[in-house]
């Protein structure tokens, strides 16, 4: 897009006029453009920008070969050159277009690429996407969670079942280790009193003599020898 500025002058004291073209240029058309890592529900479009151009985003156009449902995905201040569909269909046709946006507009709409999602039986090709999926505005809905993703949640979540069962057990040691020192405390008064009652007992137990009973307590007699010379 081209626009003109018109501006006066003079020269040789008489009054003359000329033109200033401004540029106003839209990026060219990306190239390039295909579908990989195709899915049941998702696939990949990948493009190029050709150099030069002055590239701040892109803006997708999804549609399907029945016309029954058409997308728009746009995004800005990004310097991707791919983004994933979603949500698709399954053994469904679809065709894509992808716009590169400028700083004074977006360029012209690249050729459509053609393309057919897979069945949920088919085998899947070797790869995996990228985790650094781009916000895909217009979609609605959130991707599903990766396989690291989920080993990630499952390994957090098993450190905590074992920190839990850990403390569980500290916790079990702890209530039987004050248990046996209560049932010690309580068990010793009693020992020493069965012991001084042992002792007082045999100490004041009653002493059976020829059916006469005598104090257990024996008192030392003391006995005078006298010896008379005749």
């Amino acid at each position: 897009m081209m626009g003109w500025e018109t501006n006066d002058g003079q020269k040789k004291g008489e009054k003359s006029y000329y033109s200033q073209p401004i540029s106003r240029a839209v990026p060219a058309a990306p190239v390039n453009v295909s579908v990989t890592q195709l899915r049941a529900h998702s696939a990949m479009v990948t493009w190029n920008v050709p150099q030069g151009d002055t590239v701040i985003g892109y803006s997708i156009s999804q549609q399907r070969q029945d016309g029954l449902m058409q997308r728009s995905i746009r995004e800005v201040n990004t310097s991707s050159r791919w983004c994933v569909l979603w949500d698709l269909d399954e053994d469904t046709h679809y065709s894509v277009q992808v716009q590169s946006v400028g700083l004074h507009g977006d360029s012209q709409p690249s050729r459509p690429v053609h393309f057919r999602t897979l069945e949920k039986t088919d085998h899947y090709p070797a790869g995996v996407l990228d985790h650094h999926e781009p916000a895909m505005e217009g979609l609605g809905m959130t991707p599903h969670l990766q396989t690291g993703e989920l080993l990630i949640i499952t390994t957090v979540l098993l450190l905590w079942a074992a920190v839990i069962a850990l403390f569980c057990r500290q916790y079990d040691i702890i209530k039987d280790n004050d248990s046996n020192g209560t049932k010690e405390k309580a068990k010793r008064p009693l020992v020493q009193a069965s012991s001084s009652y042992y002792n007082a007992s045999a100490g004041s137990s009653p002493i059976y003599h020829n059916g006469a009973v005598r104090n257990s307590r024996l008192h030392r007699a003391s006995s005078s020898i006298s010896i008379i010379r005749v």
